[in-house]
């Protein structure tokens, strides 16, 4: 019988994203608490930028941003946000999406998996994902719930079970 398999990415729907960034514009510019401080949010290259006319109105439109972001299903794990950066008149703050699973990230994983996990499980580092392959369904599905038991500073999903 062939090995069973599954992949571990860390990957963000854009699409998720950007109609989470939509709902929040519409959400700052029809509230009540956000008149008149200049609050917007939008796409600046592959940065999202928050802006307001202070401090805390641009840190409540970040939290707008990341409620809509629950939820669409979006870890927030997946979410890099700055501080306040005072620019002129307006206060800024940019965050970028983070995708992709880093080599020394990657590595942590699999080990994890080799010294916590069923014998017989290999786990290779293929790209920005990795590769968890057994002869046994069960032992994956062990792996799974291991690897969902821990906290890791990124997000995990896991895809192309089979």
């Amino acid at each position: 019988m062939a090995d069973s398999s599954f992949d571990i990415v860390s990957k963000v729907e854009r699409q998720e994203v950007d109609n989470a960034l939509n709902q929040t514009a519409k959400e700052i510019s029809q509230r009540y608490d956000f008149k008149g401080v200049g609050a917007s949010i939008s796409w600046s290259g592959e940065k999202i930028l928050m802006e307001a006319n202070s401090e805390d109105r641009v840190k409540a439109v970040l939290d707008v941003f990341q409620s809509k972001l629950i939820k669409r299903g979006i870890s927030l794990k997946a979410l890099d946000a700055g501080e306040p950066q005072l620019s002129g008149k307006e206060y800024k703050i940019f965050a970028s999406i983070e995708e992709g699973i880093s080599q020394d990230n990657a590595k942590k994983v699999a080990k994890i998996i080799r010294d916590e996990g069923p014998k017989g499980v290999k786990a290779q580092v293929q790209g920005d994902e990795l590769r968890v392959s057994s002869k046994s369904r069960d032992d994956l599905q062990t792996v799974i719930a291991l690897l969902k038991g821990k906290d890791f500073e990124f997000a995990l999903q896991f895809v192309n079970y089979r």
